[in-house]
Formats: structure tokens, C-alpha cells, sequence
């Protein structure tokens, strides 16, 4: 039996899941999430020089950029991508709040920094298949694979899975650049790892979701953020669930 879920709440721990991922990642020192590499090298490269800049202002910003490319791309531009750079700053928000709680946790040993790493690459994993099933905007990184993807018609999962290899190419060439030839700044062999198995894993999560709930509207909030979403997600009060779960029940 299928339970009901919120999209909106799905977008909520979407942001908190992935924000506390990143934060547990980072502070493994085995590497960064490939996706966000190229933003943490871009803020330890500039927080030395401008200290008001934080790792979460580093992600909107680069976020804004990929927007535009993904604007480019598709050849066209939508109100949504506006609200997605909400997503991004919302989002850039929770990590430092994140980032600051992940200052009192110790790691003086490396069973920890493993523990840290393993934990955090699953809640990255879990909180980008969240945002894989609402229909509020998503920060860029999740909105870029879901649209260009949907667009060429190519398998999400496949294509996060190559999306992440190229952000983790990115983030090594950042490294060299920046810190000098052959040396790894937050681009390490937990990044490489994350960026082989990661897309596999949020396939897993998606087919847990999907195996224990149905995504459904709690608000009527699709037509303003969503306009051109054709899904027809069914609002949680009236779910065609409900009735399915009757009939099966009836049948036995």
C-alpha cells in the first residue's frame, strides 16, 4: 500500500538533505560532491581575499551562471529558471547555517571522516532524488540534468551520471588552476567515487519512493511555479491512490 507524500515537503527535505550532505562531505576532507566542486573551489579561492564570502554564496552564484548556459542550451528561457536561483539561494543559506554546526563536530579520527563521507554522499543522494519529484523549481544542478535530459529524450539517471563525471573533470582542472599543477583542492578520491556510483544511487532512492508513496500537491501552487509541467500530479486530499488501494483490496 502507497502512502500519500507532499510535493512541497519532498522540496523541503530536498534542501535540507542536500545542504547537510555537502556539509558532511566537506568535512570528511575526502572530497566534495563533484557536483559542487566547482563552487567550493570557486569559494576557497575567494574567501581568502573577500572574507563576507561563504560557501553558499559561491553555490547561487555559480548556480546563476549554469542557468544562463542551460538558458543557451534549450534556446529559450522560462519564469521557473527565475524561481530555481530562489532554490539556489534558499538553498546557499541552509549550507552555511550547516556549515557553521559542522564546525563543533569532531574528526580528530578517520573512521569518522569515513562515517562522515559515507553519510553525506547518501543524504546528497536522497535529497536530489527528493527534488526529482516536485514540481517547485529545483536548484540548477537538479534542474539542468531534469531539463536537458528531458529534452535530448536521454535517461536521467544515465545522464546524471554523466553530468557528474563532467563537474568532477571541472573541478579538477579548478584545482590545477587555482592551487597550481597536480594539486587536489576538495576535488579528491571521494569525489571521483561519488561521481561513479552517485547517479546509481539516486535511482534507488527514486525507486524506494516511488515503491512507498505517491508524490502528490498539497497546495495549488503548480500552475504559478510550474506552468509548463503537463505531469498532473493529483492533489493529496483527492489521490486516485486511495481508490486504487480500494479496488486491490476489494479484489482479494
Amino acid at each position: 500500500m502507497k502512502h500519500k507524500f507532499s510535493t512541497e515537503l519532498s522540496y523541503v527535505f530536498g534542501i535540507i538533505f542536500i545542504a547537510l550532505g555537502v556539509m558532511l562531505m566537506e568535512k570528511s576532507d575526502f572530497g566534495v560532491s563533484m557536483v559542487v566542486a566547482p563552487a567550493y573551489l570557486l569559494y576557497r579561492w575567494l574567501s581568502p581575499v573577500w572574507s563576507f564570502v561563504t560557501f553558499g554564496m559561491a553555490e547561487y552564484c555559480f548556480q546563476a551562471l549554469l542557468l544562463i548556459i542551460m538558458a543557451v542550451i534549450l534556446r529559450r528561457f522560462r519564469v521557473s529558471y527565475l524561481f530555481s536561483f530562489v532554490t539556489a539561494f534558499v538553498y546557499g543559506l541552509v549550507l552555511d547555517g550547516f556549515m557553521f554546526l559542522g564546525t563543533m563536530l569532531p574528526e580528530a579520527f578517520i573512521w569518522q571522516r569515513i562515517i562522515y563521507f559515507v553519510i553525506g554522499m547518501l543524504f546528497c543522494s536522497a535529497g536530489v532524488s527528493a527534488m526529482f519529484h516536485t514540481y517547485i523549481p529545483p536548484e540548477a544542478y537538479e534542474l539542468f540534468v531534469k531539463e536537458i535530459s528531458s529534452h535530448f529524450k536521454i535517461n536521467i539517471n544515465k545522464f546524471k551520471t554523466g553530468y557528474d563525471c563532467v563537474s568532477c573533470l571541472l573541478g579538477i582542472i579548478m584545482s590545477f588552476l587555482i592551487f597550481g599543477l597536480w594539486h587536489f583542492e576538495g576535488v579528491k578520491w571521494g569525489t571521483v567515487v561519488c561521481a561513479l556510483i552517485n547517479g546509481w544511487i539516486i535511482g534507488r532512492f527514486s525507486a524506494l519512493y516511488e515503491k512507498h508513496w505517491t508524490f502528490c500537491d498539497r497546495f495549488a501552487w503548480r500552475r504559478f511555479l510550474a506552468p509548463d509541467d503537463k505531469t498532473g500530479n493529483t492533489v493529496c486530499s483527492v489521490s486516485a491512490v486511495d481508490e486504487n488501494d480500494q479496488s486491490e483490496r476489494n479484489g482479494e
